[in-house]
């Protein structure tokens, strides 16, 4: 039985050694959540789970969303594969997932089976370690305001054009508005940023965009960032509640698949 812990990155990323059946026994579930709140991306190379595996190894962390195939989403520009693939274009903007849930996701746990010859990789962003590193009155001034999130706001720089559909199908969605700084129950604090953000409540638009995109910048610094290359078999999980994340663009035809656990959020934004 292993299971060893280093880190990655000074701000982001924890890699986990460990065997299989170390992660299934579940002696180690609060120790990998600990540190999945503390360093927001946990790595555990060439793993191997199967999907009964990835469900299992889940469930010793929290309770499992029932998507996709009784807890295994496919990640895939595949149409065939994931009906919703044409939504993930939007994913190489930064963003969050759940964000017009009033409890977002907790996190989310990513299994590469199938890589892209080009492009694929996966960022990860630490809210949390960039809101710590902002002067002291910078975030008394941000823990004022309230942002406004759409789904139109998520897609408009993917379909700058959209068609009435589109547009009504974007619609359907209501808006959601979130405090732009995290208090997390722990007592830390995380921006709520991305591509779903639209404007601040009370602020003239441009202005508001001109301050939400200079906090995006920020946060997305290198010290902040994580880069993942993919090797196949590889586990990732991210802290949803206190990470951006984006994947760099890749060819829809390349085949490129992932498989996703998510688990269910435990934590409104407040």
């Amino acid at each position: 039985m292993t299971f060893a812990a280093s880190n990655i990155t000074p701000r982001i990323g924890t890699r986990i050694d460990s065997d299989i059946d170390t992660l299934l026994g579940g002696r180690h579930a609060k120790q990998i959540r600990e540190l999945l709140e503390q360093r927001g991306v946990l790595l555990f190379p060439r793993i191997n789970l199967s999907d009964p595996q990835q469900l299992a190894f889940a469930r010793t962390l929290g309770a499992v969303i029932e998507q996709g195939e009784k807890g295994i989403f496919k990640v895939t520009l595949d149409s065939k594969e994931n009906p919703a693939a044409e939504y993930l274009k939007g994913t190489v903007l930064w963003h969050i997932d759940g964000f017009s849930d009033d409890v977002p996701t907790l996190a989310s746990m990513l299994s590469a089976r199938k890589l892209s010859s080009v492009g694929g990789q996966t960022e990860f962003a630490n809210t949390y370690a960039a809101f710590d590193d902002l002067p002291a009155q910078r975030k008394q001034e941000l823990m004022k305001l309230k942002v406004v999130h759409t789904m139109e706001a998520t897609q408009r720089d993917v379909y700058p054009n959209p068609s009435p559909a589109m547009r009504a199908l974007w619609a359907g969605y209501p808006d959601k508005i979130h405090p732009l700084v995290w208090t997390h129950r722990s007592g830390r604090k995380s921006l709520v940023l991305g591509s779903s953000t639209s404007h601040i409540e009370g602020m003239d638009k441009k202005t508001a965009r001109a301050l939400l995109d200079e906090l995006l910048a920020w946060a997305t610094q290198p010290q902040f960032v994580y880069r993942h290359e993919w090797t196949v078999g590889d586990l990732l999980i991210w802290d949803n509640t206190g990470c951006m994340h984006r994947v760099e663009a890749y060819p829809a035809d390349s085949g490129r698949m992932m498989h996703r656990t998510t688990l269910v959020g435990e934590e409104a934004i407040a």
